[in-house]
């Protein structure tokens, strides 16, 4: 059977402050996980996710010309076929990408992109959607944010987070509720 060599990339959403940025920090330190190529998108002038990032390198590509997942659709595509070419130039080493989104974002824009474009297809392929849910403010980001539905019920892993801030059975609520919205994904 033949492998699928191109380069993974996942797709990182949670809302905001759901605790994306710390749990990429942890895969960053994670030695098994290869060397990963950053891609952090941001809303604004400031770029306050890429202050967190711990271990920030020139891999790492801060996007703060305006949200991915809607009008700039195109610049993902732009920074991914940028990444190649400087790793074939020999000017980057990376096993995988990383794209961490705006708390904000619908991650069904992104996931077109990255599955229908024909510049990135030969190089990329969709590895999966990580949705981080914070169970202290997740239940109320869920009632009124419609992108906190959207990033759970398009993920393929949904991380718990915060769980030491609420009683287990608040907990045991939330991730039933996440299991309703996606009935396929991991938890």
């Amino acid at each position: 059977m033949k492998t699928d060599a191109r380069i993974p990339v996942t797709l990182l959403t949670g809302f905001l402050g759901a605790g994306k940025t710390t749990l990429l920090n942890q895969l960053m330190k994670d030695a098994s996980a290869g060397r990963i190529a950053v891609i952090v998108n941001e809303l604004g002038e400031a770029g306050l996710d890429h202050d967190l990032i711990e271990e920030s390198t020139e891999e790492t590509i801060l996007m703060q010309s305006g949200c991915l997942c809607c009008t700039m659709r195109g610049d993902i595509a732009k920074t991914l076929g940028q990444l190649m070419s400087r790793r074939n130039l020999g000017e980057l080493s990376f096993d995988r990408v990383v794209i961490e989104t705006t708390g904000i974002a619908d991650p069904g824009p992104i996931l077109h992109t990255l599955v229908v474009d024909s510049v990135i297809a030969p190089d990329f392929r969709l590895d999966g959607v990580v949705t981080v849910a914070d169970a202290a403010t997740g239940p109320a980001t869920l009632d009124n944010q419609r992108e906190a539905v959207e990033q759970v019920a398009m993920a393929d892993l949904v991380v718990v987070n915060k769980i030491d801030l609420v009683p287990a059975k608040q907990v045991s609520k939330f991730e039933d509720r996440l299991k309703k919205l996606n009935t396929s994904a991991r938890m």
